[in-house]
């Protein structure tokens, strides 16, 4: 890897490059589990290119196994959220509460601008399965005593403006650059004896097949040492 690439933003096709090692450095016996365990946990938390490279710098290629997979953009390669940004698509625009709730997660689409909107209830905008109908969507919140949870993937940038009063907007997710390609997500709004949450999560289908993954390995490393 060049010293140019270090800053730049690594994507999650990026970090499953390296957890394919690691899995392959394990299986040859060059990684403890423990080891293992560390670097792969890593590897999922690491943002840029510089995080992930010396996870696997110590690791030689099999001259007779595929050809390393490399870390670097090539020009005009696709990303995993060219297919998730459907331009020219309206989405879903609202999503309101009065005194029940209201949910949008799976497959979905959000709109460029949606308004989610809570009267003595609470609603939830889980975006790790959604396609944006644009490179930025909107999420304007109205909450009076009540609550909104917005739950992001990984390397969307969220941008919080909103304002509370007896409340508050969550702003922990707020101002970490988003991957490239990766959509933008703005929340703004006012939320009166209300809350409004920004989290972000790996989807539910990759934490499930990272736990059983982890599973499996740690049974493998106990039939070893039976």
């Amino acid at each position: 890897m060049t010293e140019d690439l270090p800053e730049l933003r690594a994507s999650d096709t990026d970090r499953e490059r390296v957890a394919e090692i690691l899995r392959d450095a394990l299986a040859e016996g060059r990684l403890a589990m423990e080891e293992f365990d560390e670097r792969l946990d890593a590897a999922y938390k690491a943002r840029t290119y510089g995080e992930l490279e010396p996870l696997t710098a110590d690791l030689p290629m099999v001259a007779a196994g595929p050809a390393p997979l490399s870390l670097r953009k090539e020009s005009g390669a696709p990303t995993p959220w060219a297919e998730r940004i459907v331009s020219g698509t309206e989405g879903s625009a609202a999503g309101l509460s009065l005194m029940g709730g209201f949910q949008r997660k799976g497959r979905w689409t959000i709109g460029r601008r949606f308004t989610a909107a809570c009267l003595m209830g609470g609603g939830q905008i889980d975006l790790r399965e959604a396609n944006f109908a644009g490179p930025e969507v909107v999420i304007n919140c109205w909450v009076l005593m009540g609550g909104v949870n917005i739950v992001v993937p990984p390397g969307v940038e969220v941008d919080v403006r909103g304002l509370g009063i007896m409340g508050g907007f969550d702003a922990r997710e707020d101002g970490a650059p988003g991957e490239p390609g990766a959509p933008r997500v703005v929340v703004r709004g006012l939320a009166l004896m209300g809350g409004v949450g920004v989290e972000r999560k790996l989807p539910r289908a990759e934490r499930r097949r990272l736990k059983e993954e982890r599973r499996r390995l740690k049974d493998d490393g106990r039939k070893e040492l039976d």
